[in-house]
């Protein structure tokens, strides 16, 4: 193998570049951007770079000797090929990190997503005391754009289909802690309301109501960037198929050189949960490129990692470890309706575990317990079987747990 293509120039794609030099691959690495900007960091858009508070999340990776190509998307591929808009690269080793793009609602007025560092540069700019924002979806993004575009002073409505906040990541009963925390910051959070279609200066919600706006954010998900795989031979299902080392497969019929797929398009073969993942956050980015790296490189690895995600919303830090099924049994660690006493920066602390049927701890959702998700973390890995007894009790921390299972 002489030449590696990596197609996409995010975290993901650069971390692939970065590993296949730490894995002795001394040929040509092109990495393919579609986007004018070197790798950058994807988590601060709706934190930091929204409020202001930073202005460059580029990452410090060692790109040197890594032909780096912005502002070339990819359009196609064919064995050996990635088509461009500026013509063909020729491969023979691919990696595809093209991650995830937003979903958009209907109708012919505007609206704004937040996926890109100029996504939120120019959502910034717009965000002033008094803006009417409406922002669509009151998940992981929307919660967050909602609590800095409270702090600046504008007036934030946001509108969520389901019956809670978070209801597909934590389930309503959990997702709903959340809702004092929209009235706590004075957003005024509808559920159960659906949008019909965005219209020039405001939308339509789903029973005919009229919601002025002067911005609207939509952030009701993303879909794996695989539309322009379609044609390739590659296996996809709402991402592209990939087994437990990151290898993708041709459909029958079709051959060509070896590519395996990294971060948010990858839909791989989980030997923890048994089943195909694909899981759209940063840890993911961060840590399926070294092991793509070794299997394109010859080598044996397996990734199967425990999921994790974070989120800071409302003067919170959320954090989620773990995958929770639907048979699972919910269990409280502390009191999610504790008030913060006044001289508190933060309001207090809590978790909620969802305990599989043989005892096993599955999954973990803590709120300014970050502890409690590191412990969560170790304890889902090695399966262990906790006592709910012991892990609700908030003057046992979890960590003795971890090393007593």
């Amino acid at each position: 193998m002489d030449r590696i293509v990596i197609v996409g120039a995010g975290l993901a794609g650069g971390r692939a570049a970065v590993e296949l030099r730490a894995g002795g691959f001394t040929g040509s690495i092109v990495l393919l951007g579609a986007e004018e900007h070197p790798p950058y960091d994807r988590p601060p858009l709706s934190k930091g770079v929204l409020s202001g508070r930073v202005e460059d999340t580029t990452l410090t990776l060692d790109l040197d000797g890594v032909e780096v190509q912005l502002g070339r998307r990819a359009t196609g591929l064919r064995p050996g090929v990635v088509e461009t808009e500026a013509g063909p690269v020729a491969y023979d080793g691919l990696v595809l990190a093209t991650g995830a793009a937003p979903v958009t609602l209907p109708g012919d007025g505007p609206q704004r997503v937040l996926r890109t560092i100029d996504d939120a540069r120019a959502l910034r700019d717009t965000l002033k005391p008094g803006l009417r924002l409406v922002v669509v979806g009151a998940g992981w993004i929307g919660a967050e754009v909602a609590t800095t575009a409270a702090k600046i002073g504008a007036e934030v409505t946001v509108i969520e289909a389901a019956a809670s906040p978070l209801q597909v990541a934590l389930g309503g009963e959990v997702g709903g802690q959340t809702v004092a925390w929209y009235a706590q910051a004075g957003v005024d959070l509808r559920l159960g309301v659906s949008v019909r279609e965005i219209g020039p200066q405001g939308l339509v919600l789903g029973d005919g109501e009229w919601l002025a706006a002067d911005e609207v954010v939509v952030g009701v998900g993303v879909r794996p960037d695989t539309a322009w795989l379609a044609e390739s031979g590659l296996v996809l299902d709402r991402g592209v198929v990939a087994d437990e080392h990151l290898a993708a497969s041709w459909d029958a019929g079709s051959d060509g050189p070896p590519v395996v797929v990294v971060g948010d398009c990858a839909a791989w073969w989980s030997r923890r949960y048994d089943r195909r993942l694909r899981v759209e956050h940063w840890d993911c980015a961060q840590g399926s490129p070294a092991v793509a790296a070794t299997t394109l490189l010859g080598g044996e690895a397996v990734y199967d990692p425990v999921p994790y995600f974070w989120s800071e919303q409302f003067g919170r830090m959320v954090q989620v470890v773990g995958l929770a099924g639907p048979q699972d049994t919910l269990v409280w660690r502390g009191d999610p309706g504790a008030v913060a006493a006044p001289e508190a920066k933060r309001a207090p602390g809590w978790s909620a575990g969802w305990f599989a049927p043989d005892g096993r701890l599955a999954a973990l959702a803590s709120v300014n317990r970050p502890m409690d998700a590191v412990a969560a973390r170790r304890l889902i890995a090695a399966d262990a079987v906790v006592d709910p007894a012991r892990f609700a009790d908030v003057s046992v921390a979890l960590k003795d747990l971890a090393a007593t299972a």
